[in-house]
C-alpha cells in the first residue's frame, strides 16, 4: 500500500482574517456561492461583504437549514447551477461544511471554508458525514481532494460559547489515538493510503497541544479573548486534527459516534463530545495502560469534556440501548475494525459499560 498525504491547498489563521477572504480566494474564483444557517449569516454577512469591497456583484446568499442530508445538498446544488457562481463558502459549523463540500464535490466548483466555531475538524477535511432526514448517521463521502481554502477567523471564534471549543478539543483528542491504532496495524487512512510519517506526528503534535494549552484556551474564550494558547488549539482542533486524522486513519472512537447517533437521548450532545468519551472506550477496548487511560481522563476532567454516559445524555437507558450502540458501531465499514484483532459487538458493548464505570470512579474522586 502506498503512503499518501492530502492537506487543503491554502490554511489562514489569525484576528479578523474574514475581513481579508476576497485575498485569499480571488484566485480560485469569480463569483461566489455562500452558504449559512440563519444565524451565521446574520452574524457574518456584512464582514464578507466588507471583505469583497462592499462588490455583492461577487456574492450570492442562501440559507443552510442545518441537515447535511442528500436531501439539502441536491437542494443547494440546483440553486448554485442557477447562480452562475463558480466557487461556494460554507461559513458555520461541521454541517454546514459536509454539504458544502458535497454541493463543491458535484458541481465541480472550488470550496471555501469559513467556521465560526472550532467543534469539529470539518474544515480541512476531503470527506462529509452524511445524515439522512431524520438526523442519524448514513454515510460518509469521500472526495478527490480538500478543500481550496480553509480561513480560520479566531477574533469570531472566541466570541462563541466555550461548549463548541471544548467540543473540538473533544473531537480532536482521538485524534492521535485512532492514528496510532492504524498505524500500528497497517490500515489505510481517509485517502487509501498508508499512514505517512508526516500524518502521525501531525496527529501527535495535535494531543500534545491540547494537553499543554487546552486549559488556557478554554478560559481565554470563556471571556472573549484571543491569546496565544487559543490559537495554538484552534490550529490543533482544525488543521492539525483534520490532516491528521485524514492521514492517520480512524479508529474506535468516531466509531462509538456514530453509533449513539442511533439513540434519540443523545441527539444535543455534540460530536467531539461523543467523540471523546469514544477515544475512552477506545483505550480500554485495545487495553491501554492506566497511567494512558487517566491522562486522558484528566484532561477531559480539566476542559470538561464527557467521561460518562450520563454526560453524554443517557440518564437513563438500558443495556439492549447500548447492545445497539454497539452493534451500530461495528457495521460493516466502520473505522472500528482498524482495531489489532479484530473486534466483536459483545467486545465493544463490554468497554462501552466499563469506560462509564470507569468515568463514574473518576467523577466521584474529582
Amino acid at each position: 500500500m502506498l503512503t499518501v498525504m492530502r492537506a487543503p491547498s491554502r490554511y489562514v489563521q489569525g484576528a479578523n482574517a474574514i475581513l481579508e477572504l476576497e485575498k485569499h480566494v480571488s484566485s480560485i474564483g469569480t463569483k461566489f456561492y455562500v452558504v449559512a444557517d440563519e444565524f451565521v449569516m446574520n452574524m457574518t454577512k456584512e464582514k464578507i461583504e466588507q471583505a469583497f469591497g462592499g462588490d455583492t456583484s461577487k456574492l450570492v446568499f442562501e440559507e443552510f437549514n442545518g441537515q447535511s442530508s442528500m436531501t439539502e445538498i441536491r437542494r443547494i446544488e440546483e440553486l448554485l447551477k442557477m447562480s452562475g457562481c463558480d466557487a461556494i463558502i460554507g461559513i458555520g459549523g461541521g454541517r454546514t461544511f459536509d454539504t458544502v463540500k458535497a454541493v463543491g464535490h458535484f458541481s465541480k466548483v472550488s470550496v471555501i471554508i469559513v467556521p465560526t466555531i472550532a467543534a469539529t475538524d470539518a474544515p480541512c477535511t476531503a470527506l462529509s458525514v452524511i445524515y439522512n432526514d431524520e438526523g442519524e448517521f448514513s454515510e460518509y463521502l469521500f472526495y478527490p481532494k480538500n478543500p481550496d481554502v480553509v480561513l480560520v477567523d479566531s477574533t469570531i471564534i472566541a466570541k462563541a460559547p466555550v461548549r463548541f471549543l471544548v467540543a473540538g478539543m473533544g473531537d480532536a483528542l482521538g485524534t492521535y489515538f485512532e492514528a496510532r491504532t492504524c498505524l500500528n496495524t497497517k490500515s489505510a487512512n481517509l485517502v487509501a493510503g498508508a499512514v505517512s510519517q508526516a500524518g502521525f506526528a501531525l496527529s501527535k503534535l495535535c494531543y500534545e497541544i491540547l494537553r499543554d494549552y487546552g486549559l488556557k484556551a478554554k478560559l481565554a474564550v470563556e471571556n472573549d479573548a484571543v491569546t496565544p494558547a487559543v490559537e495554538k488549539v484552534l490550529e490543533a482542533c482544525t488543521y492539525l486534527s483534520g490532516v491528521g486524522a485524514e492521514n492517520g486513519g480512524l479508529a474506535t472512537a468516531h466509531s462509538i459516534y456514530n453509533g449513539f447517533t442511533i439513540l434519540k437521548q443523545c441527539e444535543k450532545t455534540m460530536h467531539g463530545e461523543i467523540v471523546a468519551f469514544g477515544t475512552l472506550v477506545q483505550l480500554i477496548l485495545e487495553d491501554q495502560p492506566m497511567e494512558e487511560i487517566e491522562n486522558v481522563i484528566d484532561f477531559c476532567l480539566t476542559v470538561g469534556l464527557p467521561i460518562t454516559l450520563n454526560q453524554i445524555g443517557l440518564t437513563d437507558y438500558t443495556s439492549e440501548e447500548l447492545m445497539r450502540v454497539a452493534q451500530a458501531a461495528c457495521k460493516e465499514g466502520e473505522t472500528i475494525h482498524n482495531t489489532q484483532g479484530g473486534v466483536t459487538v459483545t467486545e465493544v458493548y463490554n468497554a462501552i459499560v466499563t469506560a462509564n464505570a470507569m468515568g463514574e470512579e473518576y467523577l466521584q474522586l474529582a
